[in-house]
Protein backbone atom coordinates (compact mmCIF):
# COMPACT_ATOMS: atom_id res chain seq x y z
CA UNK A 1 0.00 0.00 0.00
CA UNK A 2 1.68 3.34 -1.15
CA UNK A 3 1.76 6.00 1.89
CA UNK A 4 2.38 9.30 3.34
CA UNK A 5 3.61 9.93 6.83
CA UNK A 6 1.91 12.76 8.40
CA UNK A 7 3.29 14.72 11.01
CA UNK A 8 7.77 14.02 9.75
CA UNK A 9 7.88 17.68 7.80
CA UNK A 10 6.26 20.23 6.30
CA UNK A 11 3.05 19.88 3.67
CA UNK A 12 3.30 20.53 0.45
CA UNK A 13 1.36 21.18 -2.74
CA UNK A 14 3.31 18.72 -4.30
CA UNK A 15 2.64 16.58 -1.58
CA UNK A 16 -0.93 16.97 -1.75
CA UNK A 17 -1.44 16.81 -5.47
CA UNK A 18 0.49 13.26 -4.79
CA UNK A 19 -1.67 12.28 -1.59
CA UNK A 20 -4.88 12.82 -3.68
CA UNK A 21 -4.42 11.75 -7.37
CA UNK A 22 -2.71 9.12 -5.95
CA UNK A 23 -5.11 7.87 -3.30
CA UNK A 24 -2.43 7.45 -0.61
CA UNK A 25 -2.92 6.02 2.58
CA UNK A 26 -2.21 8.54 5.06
CA UNK A 27 -0.82 7.88 8.62
CA UNK A 28 0.52 9.58 12.00
CA UNK A 29 4.37 9.68 12.28
CA UNK A 30 5.20 7.82 15.40
CA UNK A 31 6.77 11.35 16.33
CA UNK A 32 3.74 13.35 15.65
CA UNK A 33 1.73 10.53 18.16
CA UNK A 34 4.17 11.13 20.66
CA UNK A 35 3.58 15.32 20.26
CA UNK A 36 -0.27 14.86 20.77
CA UNK A 37 -0.18 12.48 23.63
CA UNK A 38 2.39 14.92 25.72
CA UNK A 39 -0.27 17.96 24.72
CA UNK A 40 -3.38 16.09 26.22
CA UNK A 41 -0.89 14.54 29.20
CA UNK A 42 -0.23 17.68 29.84
CA UNK A 43 -3.58 19.80 29.57
CA UNK A 44 -5.18 16.80 31.83
CA UNK A 45 -2.57 17.48 34.47
CA UNK A 46 -3.21 21.41 33.99
CA UNK A 47 -6.82 21.00 34.73
CA UNK A 48 -6.30 18.84 37.18
CA UNK A 49 -3.98 21.54 39.44
CA UNK A 50 -5.22 25.00 38.12
CA UNK A 51 -8.24 26.88 39.34
CA UNK A 52 -8.17 29.62 37.12
CA UNK A 53 -10.83 30.05 33.88
CA UNK A 54 -9.28 28.95 30.91
CA UNK A 55 -11.32 30.01 27.96
CA UNK A 56 -13.02 26.89 25.80
CA UNK A 57 -11.65 24.62 28.03
CA UNK A 58 -13.09 25.14 31.55
CA UNK A 59 -15.42 28.36 30.04
CA UNK A 60 -18.19 28.77 27.52
CA UNK A 61 -17.47 30.04 24.05
CA UNK A 62 -17.21 33.44 22.35
CA UNK A 63 -19.34 35.79 24.26
CA UNK A 64 -20.06 33.39 26.84
CA UNK A 65 -16.67 33.23 27.99
CA UNK A 66 -17.18 34.44 31.54
CA UNK A 67 -19.18 31.32 32.03
CA UNK A 68 -17.44 28.47 34.15
CA UNK A 69 -18.01 25.15 33.10
CA UNK A 70 -17.61 22.15 35.70
CA UNK A 71 -15.36 19.85 35.57
CA UNK A 72 -18.87 17.02 34.75
CA UNK A 73 -19.64 19.24 32.16
CA UNK A 74 -16.47 19.44 30.04
CA UNK A 75 -17.17 16.45 27.65
CA UNK A 76 -20.77 17.58 26.99
CA UNK A 77 -19.31 20.98 27.16
CA UNK A 78 -17.17 20.01 23.40
CA UNK A 79 -19.74 17.78 22.57
CA UNK A 80 -22.10 20.91 22.32
CA UNK A 81 -19.65 22.93 20.87
CA UNK A 82 -19.96 20.90 17.72
CA UNK A 83 -23.70 20.61 17.26
CA UNK A 84 -24.54 23.78 18.07
CA UNK A 85 -22.05 25.37 15.29
CA UNK A 86 -22.92 22.92 12.71
CA UNK A 87 -24.09 25.73 10.96
CA UNK A 88 -22.75 25.84 7.30
CA UNK A 89 -25.74 26.64 4.92
CA UNK A 90 -25.44 26.62 0.85
CA UNK A 91 -24.19 24.07 -1.66
CA UNK A 92 -22.63 21.17 -1.03
CA UNK A 93 -18.74 21.37 -0.59
CA UNK A 94 -17.31 19.32 -3.04
CA UNK A 95 -15.53 15.74 -2.12
CA UNK A 96 -12.13 16.44 -3.38
CA UNK A 97 -12.65 19.73 -1.13
CA UNK A 98 -13.67 17.72 1.64
CA UNK A 99 -11.05 15.54 2.05
CA UNK A 100 -8.72 18.75 1.82
CA UNK A 101 -9.81 19.71 4.85
CA UNK A 102 -9.74 16.18 6.74
CA UNK A 103 -6.16 16.35 5.66
CA UNK A 104 -5.44 19.76 6.57
CA UNK A 105 -6.66 19.61 9.92
CA UNK A 106 -4.90 16.44 10.75
CA UNK A 107 -2.03 17.46 9.75
CA UNK A 108 -2.39 20.95 12.12
CA UNK A 109 -3.31 18.64 15.23
CA UNK A 110 -0.25 16.70 14.54
CA UNK A 111 2.24 19.42 15.48
CA UNK A 112 0.66 18.60 19.28
CA UNK A 113 -0.61 21.93 20.48
CA UNK A 114 -4.21 21.70 20.40
CA UNK A 115 -4.52 19.59 23.49
CA UNK A 116 -6.48 17.03 21.12
CA UNK A 117 -6.71 13.00 22.05
CA UNK A 118 -4.16 10.75 19.20
CA UNK A 119 -7.67 8.77 18.91
CA UNK A 120 -9.53 11.95 17.43
CA UNK A 121 -6.76 12.70 14.59
CA UNK A 122 -6.78 9.04 14.29
CA UNK A 123 -10.48 9.11 13.48
CA UNK A 124 -10.16 11.92 11.15
CA UNK A 125 -7.22 10.09 9.00
CA UNK A 126 -9.87 6.97 9.17
CA UNK A 127 -12.62 9.34 7.49
CA UNK A 128 -10.09 10.23 5.04
CA UNK A 129 -8.54 6.95 3.98
CA UNK A 130 -11.67 5.19 3.77
CA UNK A 131 -13.44 7.80 1.74
CA UNK A 132 -16.34 8.23 4.80
CA UNK A 133 -16.96 12.17 3.56
CA UNK A 134 -18.61 14.26 5.98
CA UNK A 135 -21.22 16.13 4.12
CA UNK A 136 -20.49 19.89 4.21
CA UNK A 137 -21.82 23.19 3.16
CA UNK A 138 -20.09 26.50 1.84
CA UNK A 139 -21.56 29.51 3.43
CA UNK A 140 -21.70 30.23 6.80
CA UNK A 141 -18.23 31.25 7.68
CA UNK A 142 -17.11 34.41 8.37
CA UNK A 143 -13.28 33.56 8.86
CA UNK A 144 -13.07 33.94 12.47
CA UNK A 145 -13.01 32.17 14.77
CA UNK A 146 -11.65 30.12 11.95
CA UNK A 147 -14.44 27.95 10.05
CA UNK A 148 -17.11 27.35 12.91
CA UNK A 149 -19.80 26.34 11.02
CA UNK A 150 -18.06 24.29 8.11
CA UNK A 151 -15.49 22.56 10.45
CA UNK A 152 -18.41 21.89 12.63
CA UNK A 153 -20.64 20.06 10.32
CA UNK A 154 -17.05 18.06 8.96
CA UNK A 155 -16.70 16.70 12.07
CA UNK A 156 -19.97 15.73 13.37
CA UNK A 157 -19.51 12.21 12.13
CA UNK A 158 -17.01 11.80 15.09
CA UNK A 159 -19.24 12.12 17.34
CA UNK A 160 -22.09 9.76 15.58
CA UNK A 161 -24.02 12.74 14.17
CA UNK A 162 -24.56 14.44 11.15
CA UNK A 163 -24.49 12.70 7.82
CA UNK A 164 -21.35 11.38 4.94
CA UNK A 165 -21.36 10.32 1.95
CA UNK A 166 -19.88 6.45 1.90
CA UNK A 167 -19.63 4.61 -1.68
CA UNK A 168 -21.59 7.07 -3.74
CA UNK A 169 -24.57 7.38 -1.07
CA UNK A 170 -25.67 10.12 1.46
CA UNK A 171 -26.26 8.18 4.82
CA UNK A 172 -26.91 9.08 8.50
CA UNK A 173 -22.78 8.88 9.76
CA UNK A 174 -23.59 6.88 12.94
CA UNK A 175 -24.77 3.87 10.22
CA UNK A 176 -21.23 4.22 9.01
CA UNK A 177 -19.27 4.43 11.80
CA UNK A 178 -21.49 1.21 12.77
CA UNK A 179 -19.87 -0.71 10.12
CA UNK A 180 -16.44 -0.22 10.54
CA UNK A 181 -16.73 -0.50 13.80
CA UNK A 182 -15.95 2.57 15.11
CA UNK A 183 -17.08 3.74 18.19
CA UNK A 184 -18.00 8.09 18.35
CA UNK A 185 -15.20 10.00 20.08
CA UNK A 186 -16.12 11.24 23.69
CA UNK A 187 -14.37 14.08 23.16
CA UNK A 188 -12.64 15.86 26.17
CA UNK A 189 -11.75 19.37 27.09
CA UNK A 190 -10.99 21.69 24.44
CA UNK A 191 -11.15 18.93 21.76
CA UNK A 192 -14.42 20.77 20.12
CA UNK A 193 -12.93 23.78 19.80
CA UNK A 194 -9.63 22.30 18.74
CA UNK A 195 -11.63 21.06 15.88
CA UNK A 196 -13.86 24.29 15.17
CA UNK A 197 -11.05 26.49 15.18
CA UNK A 198 -8.87 26.47 12.35
CA UNK A 199 -9.08 27.74 8.83
CA UNK A 200 -9.04 24.29 7.33
CA UNK A 201 -11.83 25.45 4.90
CA UNK A 202 -10.45 28.67 3.30
CA UNK A 203 -7.21 26.51 3.23
CA UNK A 204 -8.46 23.77 1.43
CA UNK A 205 -10.50 25.66 -0.86
CA UNK A 206 -7.80 27.76 -1.48
CA UNK A 207 -5.37 24.84 -2.17
CA UNK A 208 -7.20 23.37 -4.62
CA UNK A 209 -8.32 27.01 -6.09
CA UNK A 210 -4.48 27.43 -6.10
CA UNK A 211 -3.55 24.13 -8.26
CA UNK A 212 -6.11 25.34 -10.54
CA UNK A 213 -5.38 28.95 -10.81
CA UNK A 214 -1.74 27.68 -11.99
CA UNK A 215 -3.53 25.76 -14.81
CA UNK A 216 -5.26 28.59 -15.74
CA UNK A 217 -2.25 30.65 -15.99
CA UNK A 218 -0.60 28.27 -18.41
CA UNK A 219 -3.86 27.85 -20.30
CA UNK A 220 -4.41 31.39 -20.96
CA UNK A 221 -0.76 31.98 -22.27
CA UNK A 222 -1.34 29.54 -25.52
CA UNK A 223 -4.79 31.06 -26.48
CA UNK A 224 -3.09 34.21 -26.35
CA UNK A 225 -0.35 32.76 -28.26
CA UNK A 226 -3.11 31.19 -30.51
CA UNK A 227 -4.91 34.49 -31.04
CA UNK A 228 -1.56 36.19 -31.52
CA UNK A 229 -1.01 33.90 -34.67
CA UNK A 230 -4.51 34.13 -35.93
CA UNK A 231 -4.61 37.85 -35.43
CA UNK A 232 -1.43 38.34 -37.82
CA UNK A 233 -0.01 39.38 -34.69
CA UNK A 234 3.92 40.66 -34.06
CA UNK A 235 6.36 38.91 -32.34
CA UNK A 236 8.97 41.32 -31.24
CA UNK A 237 6.89 42.47 -28.28
CA UNK A 238 7.73 39.00 -26.10
CA UNK A 239 11.71 39.35 -27.09
CA UNK A 240 13.12 38.16 -24.35
CA UNK A 241 15.73 41.40 -24.24
CA UNK A 242 12.99 43.41 -23.92
CA UNK A 243 11.69 41.62 -20.55
CA UNK A 244 15.25 41.24 -19.19
CA UNK A 245 15.27 44.86 -18.61
CA UNK A 246 11.96 44.84 -16.47
CA UNK A 247 12.90 41.14 -15.54
CA UNK A 248 9.53 40.35 -12.97
CA UNK A 249 9.77 37.14 -13.50
CA UNK A 250 5.99 36.16 -14.39
CA UNK A 251 6.12 38.79 -17.15
CA UNK A 252 9.90 36.30 -18.28
CA UNK A 253 7.73 33.23 -18.00
CA UNK A 254 5.08 34.39 -20.21
CA UNK A 255 7.03 35.84 -22.85
CA UNK A 256 9.26 32.63 -22.79
CA UNK A 257 5.96 30.68 -23.13
CA UNK A 258 4.33 32.43 -26.32
CA UNK A 259 7.70 32.18 -27.79
CA UNK A 260 7.99 28.43 -27.57
CA UNK A 261 4.00 28.36 -28.25
CA UNK A 262 4.74 29.86 -31.86
CA UNK A 263 7.61 28.39 -32.80
CA UNK A 264 7.90 27.33 -35.90
CA UNK A 265 4.63 29.44 -37.56
CA UNK A 266 4.70 30.07 -40.46
CA UNK A 267 2.56 33.29 -39.47
CA UNK A 268 4.65 35.31 -36.94
CA UNK A 269 7.70 35.00 -39.17
CA UNK A 270 6.10 36.63 -42.06
CA UNK A 271 6.53 40.26 -42.73
CA UNK A 272 3.73 42.32 -41.08
CA UNK A 273 1.94 45.24 -42.95
CA UNK A 274 1.18 47.01 -39.44
CA UNK A 275 3.82 48.12 -37.18
CA UNK A 276 2.20 47.55 -33.41
CA UNK A 277 -0.71 45.81 -32.15
CA UNK A 278 -3.69 46.16 -29.39
CA UNK A 279 -2.24 45.89 -25.62
CA UNK A 280 -4.45 42.92 -25.18
CA UNK A 281 -1.97 40.96 -27.88
CA UNK A 282 1.44 43.76 -26.92
CA UNK A 283 0.96 43.09 -23.27
CA UNK A 284 -0.15 39.82 -22.55
CA UNK A 285 3.76 39.52 -20.55
CA UNK A 286 2.80 42.37 -18.55
CA UNK A 287 -0.66 41.80 -17.84
CA UNK A 288 -0.38 37.31 -17.88
CA UNK A 289 2.83 38.13 -16.29
CA UNK A 290 1.62 39.95 -13.19
CA UNK A 291 -1.06 37.04 -12.62
CA UNK A 292 1.49 34.86 -12.27
CA UNK A 293 3.61 36.93 -9.35
CA UNK A 294 0.20 37.08 -7.91
CA UNK A 295 -0.28 32.95 -7.55
CA UNK A 296 3.25 33.26 -6.14
CA UNK A 297 2.80 35.03 -4.03
CA UNK A 298 -0.65 33.53 -2.74
CA UNK A 299 1.45 30.06 -2.63
CA UNK A 300 3.45 31.51 0.06
CA UNK A 301 0.75 32.82 2.19
CA UNK A 302 -1.23 29.13 1.47
CA UNK A 303 2.20 27.15 2.48
CA UNK A 304 2.40 29.04 5.92
CA UNK A 305 -0.76 28.92 6.42
CA UNK A 306 -1.62 25.03 5.86
CA UNK A 307 1.77 24.19 7.61
CA UNK A 308 0.63 25.76 10.87
CA UNK A 309 -1.62 25.79 13.87
CA UNK A 310 -4.97 27.82 13.49
CA UNK A 311 -6.73 26.47 16.44
CA UNK A 312 -6.99 28.38 19.65
CA UNK A 313 -6.40 28.28 22.80
CA UNK A 314 -2.83 26.51 21.96
CA UNK A 315 -1.25 24.73 24.27
CA UNK A 316 2.33 24.73 25.17
CA UNK A 317 3.48 21.96 27.12
CA UNK A 318 7.62 22.95 27.06
CA UNK A 319 6.32 26.45 28.80
CA UNK A 320 3.81 25.45 30.86
CA UNK A 321 1.72 27.69 29.20
CA UNK A 322 -2.12 27.65 27.64
CA UNK A 323 -2.41 30.66 25.59
CA UNK A 324 -5.78 32.16 24.30
CA UNK A 325 -4.86 34.58 20.83
CA UNK A 326 -5.95 35.00 17.42
CA UNK A 327 -4.27 32.41 15.10
CA UNK A 328 -7.59 31.29 13.40
CA UNK A 329 -8.58 34.86 12.36
CA UNK A 330 -8.47 34.33 8.22
CA UNK A 331 -6.51 37.62 7.24
CA UNK A 332 -3.59 36.14 5.55
CA UNK A 333 -5.85 34.31 3.85
CA UNK A 334 -8.51 36.47 2.75
CA UNK A 335 -6.49 39.38 1.74
CA UNK A 336 -4.61 36.63 -0.55
CA UNK A 337 -7.68 35.67 -2.35
CA UNK A 338 -9.39 38.87 -2.89
CA UNK A 339 -5.66 39.71 -4.56
CA UNK A 340 -6.12 36.64 -6.56
CA UNK A 341 -9.65 36.77 -7.57
CA UNK A 342 -8.33 40.31 -9.39
CA UNK A 343 -5.44 38.88 -10.73
CA UNK A 344 -7.23 35.76 -12.41
CA UNK A 345 -10.16 38.26 -13.25
CA UNK A 346 -7.53 40.16 -15.55
CA UNK A 347 -6.89 37.23 -17.66
CA UNK A 348 -10.53 37.13 -18.35
CA UNK A 349 -10.63 40.52 -19.10
CA UNK A 350 -7.46 40.57 -21.46
CA UNK A 351 -8.76 37.50 -23.24
CA UNK A 352 -11.99 38.90 -24.15
CA UNK A 353 -11.00 42.10 -25.85
CA UNK A 354 -8.68 39.62 -28.36
CA UNK A 355 -11.80 37.79 -29.17
CA UNK A 356 -13.36 41.06 -29.75
CA UNK A 357 -10.38 42.37 -31.94
CA UNK A 358 -10.59 39.01 -33.74
CA UNK A 359 -13.67 39.30 -34.89
CA UNK A 360 -13.76 42.81 -36.11
CA UNK A 361 -12.93 42.14 -39.65
CA UNK A 362 -9.42 43.82 -39.69
CA UNK A 363 -6.55 42.00 -40.40
CA UNK A 364 -7.89 40.38 -43.51
CA UNK A 365 -10.52 38.19 -41.34
CA UNK A 366 -13.53 38.25 -42.28
CA UNK A 367 -16.51 40.30 -40.02
CA UNK A 368 -17.32 37.80 -36.94
CA UNK A 369 -15.18 35.41 -38.60
CA UNK A 370 -17.86 33.95 -41.18
CA UNK A 371 -17.03 33.54 -44.99
CA UNK A 372 -20.65 35.52 -45.68
CA UNK A 373 -21.30 37.70 -42.65
CA UNK A 374 -25.01 39.15 -42.63
CA UNK A 375 -26.75 36.36 -43.64
CA UNK A 376 -24.74 34.41 -40.91
CA UNK A 377 -24.02 35.71 -37.54
CA UNK A 378 -21.03 34.01 -36.98
CA UNK A 379 -19.27 34.80 -33.73
CA UNK A 380 -20.61 37.47 -33.09
CA UNK A 381 -22.73 36.62 -29.58
CA UNK A 382 -20.26 34.16 -28.23
CA UNK A 383 -18.33 37.80 -27.82
CA UNK A 384 -21.46 39.02 -25.68
CA UNK A 385 -21.37 35.64 -23.52
CA UNK A 386 -18.00 36.54 -22.86
CA UNK A 387 -18.48 40.05 -22.17
CA UNK A 388 -21.02 39.33 -19.58
CA UNK A 389 -18.90 36.93 -17.61
CA UNK A 390 -16.33 39.49 -17.31
CA UNK A 391 -18.56 41.70 -16.29
CA UNK A 392 -19.77 39.23 -13.54
CA UNK A 393 -16.02 38.89 -12.70
CA UNK A 394 -15.74 42.58 -12.00
CA UNK A 395 -18.38 41.97 -8.87
CA UNK A 396 -16.83 39.07 -7.85
CA UNK A 397 -13.80 40.91 -7.64
CA UNK A 398 -15.42 43.31 -4.56
CA UNK A 399 -12.83 42.76 -1.37
CA UNK A 400 -14.72 40.62 0.81
CA UNK A 401 -12.02 41.02 3.39
CA UNK A 402 -13.22 44.31 3.48
CA UNK A 403 -16.27 43.26 5.11
CA UNK A 404 -16.35 42.80 8.11
CA UNK A 405 -19.21 42.30 10.34
CA UNK A 406 -19.19 41.93 13.87
CA UNK A 407 -20.53 38.52 15.65
CA UNK A 408 -20.65 36.95 18.76
CA UNK A 409 -22.55 39.66 20.74
CA UNK A 410 -19.37 42.02 19.82
CA UNK A 411 -16.65 39.89 21.10
CA UNK A 412 -15.92 38.93 17.97
CA UNK A 413 -16.08 42.46 16.70
CA UNK A 414 -13.57 42.22 13.46
CA UNK A 415 -13.86 38.79 11.10
CA UNK A 416 -11.83 38.36 7.98
CA UNK A 417 -14.34 36.68 5.66
CA UNK A 418 -12.03 34.56 4.11
CA UNK A 419 -14.30 31.98 3.44
CA UNK A 420 -16.58 34.58 1.02
CA UNK A 421 -13.44 35.23 -0.66
CA UNK A 422 -12.40 31.94 -1.47
CA UNK A 423 -15.63 31.39 -2.67
CA UNK A 424 -16.36 33.70 -4.84
CA UNK A 425 -12.37 33.13 -6.24
CA UNK A 426 -13.94 29.91 -7.43
CA UNK A 427 -16.88 31.43 -9.39
CA UNK A 428 -14.57 34.18 -11.18
CA UNK A 429 -12.25 30.63 -12.58
CA UNK A 430 -15.59 28.95 -13.54
CA UNK A 431 -15.89 31.88 -15.57
CA UNK A 432 -12.77 32.05 -16.92
CA UNK A 433 -13.23 28.06 -18.19
CA UNK A 434 -16.47 29.89 -19.87
CA UNK A 435 -14.70 32.98 -21.31
CA UNK A 436 -11.85 30.80 -22.43
CA UNK A 437 -13.75 28.96 -24.39
CA UNK A 438 -14.92 31.83 -26.45
CA UNK A 439 -11.46 32.49 -27.13
CA UNK A 440 -10.11 29.20 -28.35
CA UNK A 441 -13.24 29.16 -30.40
CA UNK A 442 -12.43 32.38 -31.99
CA UNK A 443 -8.91 32.12 -32.77
CA UNK A 444 -9.05 28.39 -34.02
CA UNK A 445 -11.73 29.75 -36.74
CA UNK A 446 -9.56 32.74 -37.42
CA UNK A 447 -6.53 30.75 -37.93
CA UNK A 448 -8.64 28.83 -40.99
CA UNK A 449 -8.57 32.10 -42.65
CA UNK A 450 -4.84 32.19 -42.51
CA UNK A 451 -4.59 29.01 -44.70
CA UNK A 452 -2.30 27.39 -46.60
CA UNK A 453 -0.13 29.15 -43.98
CA UNK A 454 0.58 27.15 -40.71
CA UNK A 455 0.81 28.30 -37.33
CA UNK A 456 3.52 26.25 -35.00
CA UNK A 457 3.54 22.46 -35.06
CA UNK A 458 2.17 22.38 -31.62
CA UNK A 459 -1.06 24.71 -32.03
CA UNK A 460 -1.81 23.07 -35.29
CA UNK A 461 -1.16 19.54 -33.64
CA UNK A 462 -3.99 21.05 -30.88
CA UNK A 463 -6.50 22.56 -33.04
CA UNK A 464 -6.02 18.89 -35.03
CA UNK A 465 -7.45 17.42 -32.12
CA UNK A 466 -10.10 20.22 -31.07
CA UNK A 467 -11.49 19.83 -34.67
CA UNK A 468 -12.55 16.07 -33.63
CA UNK A 469 -14.83 17.70 -30.72
CA UNK A 470 -15.94 20.84 -32.70
CA UNK A 471 -16.26 21.86 -36.54
CA UNK A 472 -15.09 24.75 -38.52
CA UNK A 473 -18.17 27.01 -38.71
CA UNK A 474 -19.01 27.96 -42.23
CA UNK A 475 -22.74 28.70 -41.78
CA UNK A 476 -24.32 29.48 -38.86
CA UNK A 477 -25.03 26.65 -35.91
CA UNK A 478 -26.25 26.42 -32.76
CA UNK A 479 -23.20 27.89 -30.45
CA UNK A 480 -23.99 27.21 -26.84
CA UNK A 481 -23.09 23.18 -27.68
CA UNK A 482 -20.05 23.97 -29.00
CA UNK A 483 -18.81 26.16 -26.26
CA UNK A 484 -19.84 23.34 -23.66
CA UNK A 485 -17.62 21.04 -25.68
CA UNK A 486 -15.14 23.39 -26.09
CA UNK A 487 -14.98 24.18 -21.81
CA UNK A 488 -14.57 20.11 -22.19
CA UNK A 489 -12.38 20.06 -24.33
CA UNK A 490 -9.56 22.46 -22.32
CA UNK A 491 -9.96 21.13 -19.37
CA UNK A 492 -9.87 17.43 -20.21
CA UNK A 493 -7.10 17.51 -22.97
CA UNK A 494 -3.50 18.67 -22.08
CA UNK A 495 -1.39 21.53 -23.75
CA UNK A 496 1.54 19.40 -25.06
CA UNK A 497 3.91 19.36 -27.89
CA UNK A 498 3.47 15.98 -29.67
Amino acid sequence: MNKFILGQEQLTFQDIENILENKLFVELSSDARESIQRCRDYLNKKMEDTTKPVYGVTTGFGSLCNRTISKADLSTLQANLVKSHACSVGDEVEPVIVKLMLLLKAHALSFGYSGVQVKTVQRILDLFNNDVLPVVYDKGSLGASGDLAPLANLFLPLIGEGEVYYKGQKVAAIDVLNEFGWEPIQLMSKEGLALLNGTQFMSANGVWSLLRAERISFRADFLAAISLDAYDGIISPFDEKLHLIRPHLGQLETSQHIRKFLEGSQIIVREKKHVQDPYSFRCVPQVHGATKDTIEYVKSVLFTEINSVTDNPTVFPDDDEVISGGNFHGQPLALAFDFLSIALAELGNISERRTAQLILGNRELPEFLVANPGLNSGFMIPQYAAASLVSQNKMYCHSAASDSIVSSNGQEDHVSMGATAVIKLKKIMDNLDLIFAVEFMNAAQALEFRRPLKSSEMIENYISMFRKEVPFVNDDIVMYKEIQKTVTFLNQIPIVAS
